[in-house]
């Protein structure tokens, strides 16, 4: 599981059961950690982990354009599950430098705030071309269930050359699954 939502979001997230927690934030305290069962490993910042059997690699970035002195620092995730490299942008706040974007090679999945007020939808659509990944999974945008004062995912898939997508309930992914071009998934929110 990647940054538990709930605290100031409006969602609201029953009980989930995990291995490994990853929580991006240098701030702790925006994880929902009370919302997994106990027993879960948790990763929280710049590092390799290798933990049940799934190797996470840990990339300090920022949650501003200043270096992480506005709002703090971040931690991106690539997560290697299942012959599949999985990113986690987390609450990125600023473009990624050539340094990030060489250490994010090979992304299959890529989930990117497309609506956060700190990373711009233009910025965030430039990211997703940068990394190439065979999915896009938007995050961190408003939806009628919670995040009411973020942006709509209009304007970043606008920038992305694509329409909005109907949400789907589920996604599940295979290595045989991921296409030759890039794919745009809207998950349902409740």
């Amino acid at each position: 599981m990647t940054d538990p939502v709930g605290k100031g979001t409006g969602f609201s997230l029953a009980k989930q059961t995990a291995d490994v927690v990853t929580v991006s934030s240098a701030q702790p305290e925006l994880a929902n950690l009370a919302a997994v069962k106990p027993e879960f490993d948790t990763i929280d910042g710049p590092g390799e982990y290798e933990i049940h059997d799934v190797f996470v690699t840990g990339i300090r970035t920022h949650r501003d354009e200043e270096l992480g002195t506005v709002r703090g620092h971040n931690t991106s995730y690539l997560i290697e599950l299942d012959g599949m490299v999985i990113c986690h942008l987390g609450d990125l706040g600023h473009a990624l430098t050539e340094e990030h974007a060489e250490a994010m090679t090979d992304v299959d999945v890529l989930l990117i705030p497309a609506g956060s007020r700190h990373l711009d939808p233009a910025r965030a659509a430039e990211i997703a071309g940068q990394l190439t990944p065979k999915v896009v999974i938007p995050m961190q945008y408003a939806s009628g269930s919670g995040d009411r004062d973020l942006l709509g995912l209009e304007s970043f898939c606008r920038n992305l050359g694509v329409a909005v997508p109907a949400a789907e309930e589920k996604l599940t992914v295979k290595p045989s699954d991921l296409g030759d071009t890039m794919r745009l998934v809207v998950l349902a929110v409740s």
